[in-house]
């Protein structure tokens, strides 16, 4: 018989969770306990580090009481202190220090209910001593911090993972361990069908004390994800295990993502939070690989959306997810633009302020964009996923709280998440469906400008994103595997507008590039009026557009360009375009 936590594995980073709701708001008079992670480069660090987030999952999982706030990453302290302001949800909560390790155990408590050691001669226990950390409420050690800690904590050892996987199941030490935490723990319904994560191992980053995919174990650890760190190839062998037979990590993988489906069952879709190792499995300096890092990440995406999977592709360096994620959160509402006239014999250009669409940009990259001193004179589509609200609900509430009238937010890649919706197989859209309409009903958004995908939108994914997206479609295919596949004519379907993504300025590199960019693009399409042109440009703010505009206009002077917001950009496509609906 499955575990019960099998059954409320669906929802236990839902909407519907208490602790995310504003009628269930996190206790505000409990004390905030901050905690200073020492400063990352050595090994020693990147095991305090280890150790920290798991505690802090587990010190976490029912309210928020631990913040880490480190004295080398500034992003933590811009949070707290932007909802430490009056009204913010953390106003007026006391803040209490914690004096080191030992304190953070010692506020565990009972909650905390032993230890499991990794075997840093099989680097990839670390993300299976996680997700036994998660299932069992333990604190993850290495050996030498074990040797300090253990007694002085009074713990039980719940599992040693030192010399138990040899490689004598798979040929690979590596995913012998995989393969046995998917059996023990995945398959027999303990884990999270709700998340994975995709984090990287101690292969390299231990020794270089780097922690970035370190921090974030406290959100594996709280909603009891399973952990690994695979190649989503089987024609070449990873750089970390390159004596392993061909294709093992890729079956690994399939393993894993085969026991997901099965054990999510139809109820809910599979967030895959992380990122691949760009030095194991891609082309880098230094790492030869016959694999570009785009491809690598897009083959994952193409991989894993069979399987009812999306991608939060990048949470590097994102402190705290679960104390954020507790945040009150009420449904949001976004401004809408006066109705649109009639279609004039005009240049209309739409901007996306892309790549939004996983925690790391969120969290890390956004803030210096959204407090550029410009934003607001310029009418601007921001691509922020809905599905972020499940771990930032309260930045995603402060965007929303702080955007002007010319700010408005759509989805980026793809939607409620990063996937390809032509490999969501047929019988599952219903699904696929209900996903994408909580979060988008959540989040006030009714357009996906950014899919991505390999081949244009079929009838079925059309009529799919007309139930949550409506106010437009627009797409960037690429297709890496057949290359025959190519974008959708300008359309209307059923009343949605369809269209392709301009990818042209997406790197930013100085207005005069960006200007250039645009015109380019503009005459691989015909120079003609009117028309209409959908750009994504990538993680630069409100006054790097407006540059790049006065460029344009200087050196286009005869092309009668007006820059719209997306509602109304959608709104006059769909006028322009109705009698071309296939």
């Amino acid at each position: 018989m499955k575990s019960a936590l099998h059954f409320i594995c669906c929802t236990i980073l839902s909407l519907a969770a208490t602790a995310t709701t504003a009628d269930n708001p996190a206790p505000a008079r409990d004390p905030l306990w901050l905690y200073e992670p020492a400063a990352q480069g050595t090994p020693v660090a990147y095991d305090e580090a280890m150790a920290a987030a798991c505690l802090q999952g587990i010190i976490n999982r029912e309210a928020p009481r631990v913040y880490l706030r480190p004295a080398h990453a500034p992003t933590p302290g811009y949070w707290l202190d932007t909802f430490s302001k009056d009204g913010g949800w953390l106003s007026g909560r006391e803040r209490k220090p914690l004096a080191g390790l030992d304190a953070l155990a010692a506020l565990a408590g009972d909650r905390l209910k032993g230890a499991v050691i990794w075997d840093p001669a099989v680097p990839a226990t670390i993300n299976v001593a996680t997700t036994i950390a998660g299932v069992k409420d333990c604190v993850v050690l290495s050996p030498e911090l074990a040797e300090q800690v253990l007694a002085k904590w009074k713990l039980p050892l719940i599992e040693d993972l030192r010399g138990r996987f040899t490689g004598a199941e798979s040929g690979s030490k590596k995913n012998d361990a995989y393969r046995w935490a998917v059996r023990e723990y995945l398959a027999k319904g303990l884990c999270s069908a709700h998340l994975l994560c995709l984090f990287e191992d101690a292969a390299t980053s231990r020794a270089a004390g780097g922690i970035s995919y370190v921090v974030t174990r406290d959100w594996a650890v709280k909603n009891r994800s399973f952990v690994f760190d695979l190649s989503p190839w089987d024609d070449e062998k990873p750089k970390d295990d390159p004596d392993q037979p061909m294709g093992t990590d890729l079956a690994t993988y399939h393993m894993t993502l085969d026991e997901v489906l099965k054990q999510s069952a139809g109820k809910c879709m599979t967030e895959m939070t992380g990122f691949f190792a760009f030095w194991k499995y891609s082309n880098i300096a230094g790492f030869a690989s016959t694999h570009e890092p785009v491809p690598t990440e897009w083959e994952t995406v193409h991989l894993i959306s069979p399987y009812n999977c999306y991608q939060n592709t990048v949470s590097s360096d994102c402190y705290n997810q679960s104390f954020h994620s507790q945040a009150p959160f009420k449904p949001l509402k976004q401004t809408r633009p006066a109705p649109v006239g009639a279609v004039e014999n005009k240049t209309y250009v739409c901007f996306l302020m892309a790549d939004y669409d996983s925690a790391t940009p969120l969290y890390d990259f956004l803030p210096k964009h959204w407090d550029d001193p410009n934003r607001g004179k310029l009418p601007l589509a921001w691509g922020i996923n809905p599905n972020l609200i499940e771990t930032y609900p309260d930045i995603v509430t402060h965007l929303y709280q702080t955007a002007t009238p010319n700010d408005h937010f759509t989805s980026d890649a793809s939607a409620a998440g990063y996937f390809n919706p032509n490999r969501i197989k047929p019988d599952q859209l219903p699904l696929f469906v209900k996903h994408n309409k909580k979060f988008f009903d959540a989040t006030d958004m009714t357009m996906a400008p950014m899919v991505l995908d390999w081949a244009e939108p079929t009838p079925a994914v059309k009529d799919a994103f007309a139930q949550f997206a409506p106010g437009g479609f627009a797409t960037i295919v690429m297709d890496m595997h057949t290359n025959i596949g190519g974008p959708p004519k300008p359309h209307v379907w059923k009343g949605m507008p369809v269209t392709e993504l301009l990818n042209h300025t997406c790197n930013y590199a100085s207005p005069k590039q960006t200007a250039d960019a645009m015109y380019t693009a503009m005459k691989e399409h015909g120079i003609k009026n009117p028309a209409f042109h959908f750009f994504r440009i990538v993680w630069v703010g409100p006054t790097a557009v407006m540059d790049s505009l006065d460029v344009f206009r200087k050196e286009h002077s005869d092309i009668p360009i007006e820059v719209l917001d997306p509602y109304s950009f959608f709104a006059l496509f769909a006028k322009n375009y109705k009698d071309a609906t296939p």
